[in-house]
C-alpha cells in the first residue's frame, strides 16, 4: 500500500506541476474564504481516482470533496485522508513550499503517511513501527529529528510561516534561550523539515483540517518527534463532527522540556 501511495502522490504532483509551470491554473475562494484553485480540484479527483482504483473498498476523504455525514464516517474503521495541494497560498505566490499529503488512517490513528513536495523533488514518507524516509534525486535515507547536545539550553530553529505574522507565534514563547526562525511554506514540509532536523519545532495557531496532519503525524513520529495540540495532548482524527484541528505543536527532540518552551492554553473553567 506505502508504494502505490508514492506513486499516487507523485503522479498527482506532476500534473500540479505541469500547471504550476504554465500557469494553466484558475483562483476561486470557499465558504471559509480559504482560497482553492483549479489545480486543487484536479489533484484531489485524480488521487480520489486512483485510490479508488486500487482499494474500492476503503473509504477516502479529501479536504476539496465532499465530507460524508459523521453519522457515517463514524463507522468506518479505516479511510484515506487527503490534502491535494497543502499550501494552496504557497502555491498561488509561487513560492513552491507546497505539498501532496495523502494519509491512511485505521482505527481513527494514521498509519501511514506520504507527503509529496513537487518542487523540491522529494518525497517524505513514513509507516508505523517502521521509520521515516525521504527520497530524492539522488539517494533514500532514513530520517530523523534533530538531537539537541543540550536540549535544555541550546538554541531552538523554529520552522515559521512566510505568509502570517511572527508575533503571535514568538509571543507564546516563554523561553530565554535563543530561538532562530526559518521561514517556510506548508504546514506538512514544516513537519518534515522537523523530521528530518532541519529544524526543532513549529507552532500552528488558526484553522486547518485533519488532512493537514495525518500524513505528518505519522512521519514525525516516526522521525522520534510528535504532534499535540496547544495543551499537549494528542491530535485526533474522525472522533467528532468536525474535521476541524486545534491549534497544534509540531516537537522534535523529546528531551526538550517543550512546556518550558511554549505556553500551553488550558481550558478555563467557571
Amino acid at each position: 500500500m506505502l508504494e502505490t501511495l508514492k506513486a499516487i502522490a507523485k503522479e498527482a504532483g506532476e500534473v500540479i506541476m505541469t500547471m504550476y509551470e504554465r500557469r494553466d491554473y484558475k483562483t476561486s475562494e470557499k465558504h471559509d474564504d480559504s482560497p482553492v484553485t483549479t489545480a486543487d480540484i484536479i489533484a484531489s479527483e485524480l488521487i480520489e481516482d486512483r485510490l479508488k482504483q486500487h482499494f474500492p473498498h476503503i473509504p477516502v476523504l479529501s479536504e476539496e470533496s465532499d465530507h460524508e455525514n459523521y453519522n457515517e464516517r463514524r463507522k468506518w474503521s479505516s479511510y484515506f485522508l487527503i490534502d491535494p495541494i497543502d499550501g494552496t497560498q504557497e502555491f498561488i505566490a509561487r513560492s513552491g513550499d507546497f505539498a501532496v499529503n495523502i494519509a491512511y488512517v485505521s482505527n481513527n490513528e494514521p498509519e501511514m503517511g506520504v507527503i509529496f513536495w513537487p518542487v523540491g523533488e522529494a518525497i517524505y514518507y513514513a509507516e508505523k513501527g517502521r521509520g521515516a524516509y525521504k527520497e530524492d534525486a539522488v539517494e533514500r535515507q532514513k530520517i530523523s529529528v534533530r538531537q539537541l547536545q543540550n536540549p535544555e539550553s541550546d538554541p531552538l530553529i523554529i520552522a515559521i510561516s512566510r505568509r502570517q505574522a511572527r508575533e503571535p507565534v514568538l509571543s507564546r514563547m516563554q523561553t530565554q534561550r535563543d530561538i532562530q526562525p526559518l521561514p517556510t511554506g506548508s504546514c506538512s514540509l514544516k513537519s518534515c523539515f522537523i523530521a528530518e532536523g532541519k529544524a526543532d519545532c513549529f507552532l500552528r495557531l488558526g484553522p486547518t483540517g485533519e488532512w493537514d496532519t495525518a500524513a505528518s503525524q505519522v512521519i514525525v513520529s516516526e522521525a522520534g518527534g510528535r504532534i499535540v495540540n496547544e495543551n499537549f495532548e494528542p491530535i485526533t482524527y474522525n472522533r467528532t463532527v468536525s474535521l476541524l484541528n486545534p491549534n497544534f505543536l509540531v516537537l522534535g527532540d523529546q528531551n526538550v522540556p517543550w512546556e518550558e518552551v511554549f505556553i500551553a492554553r488550558r481550558p478555563r473553567f467557571r
